[in-house]
C-alpha cells in the first residue's frame, strides 16, 4: 500500500514562508517523479513544482524564484520551500508520485492572508 503524507501547512502573512513535507511509504521516491499540484475551490489542480529520479527540477512560471523543490532519498521525503508568499499562493497543495502520477496525498491547507 502506498501513502504520501504532507505536513507543514499553515496560515503565513504575505512575504512568509512555510515549508510543506511529503513522506511517502510503500514508494521510493528516488526512482519516480515528484510533484507538488494546488488547488483552489472552482479552478483545476495547477502543477506547482516537479523534481525528477535524476534530481531536474521545474517550476510553473508563478512560482519561480520564490519556491524551490527538493528531495530527501534517506528519509524518502520531498519538500517544498515557499518563500516569498503572496495571497495568490492560498490553496489546498497536494503531493503526486508514482508511475503515471497514480498516487496523491490527502493534501495540506496554505492561507497566506493579512
Amino acid at each position: 500500500q502506498v501513502y504520501l503524507v504532507e505536513s507543514g501547512g499553515g496560515s503565513v502573512q504575505p512575504g512568509g514562508s512555510l515549508r510543506l513535507s511529503c513522506a511517502g511509504t510503500g514508494i521510493i521516491f528516488r526512482i519516480n517523479d515528484e510533484h507538488w499540484y494546488r488547488q483552489v475551490p472552482g479552478k483545476q489542480r495547477e502543477l506547482v513544482a516537479s523534481i525528477t529520479s535524476d534530481g531536474s527540477t521545474n517550476y510553473a512560471d508563478s512560482v519561480k524564484g520564490r519556491f524551490t523543490i527538493s528531495r530527501d532519498n534517506a528519509k524518502n521525503t520531498v519538500y517544498l520551500q515557499m518563500n516569498s508568499l503572496k495571497p495568490e499562493d492560498t490553496a489546498v497543495y497536494y503531493c503526486n508520485s508514482g508511475w503515471r502520477g497514480a498516487y496523491w496525498g490527502q493534501g495540506t491547507q496554505v492561507t497566506v492572508s493579512s
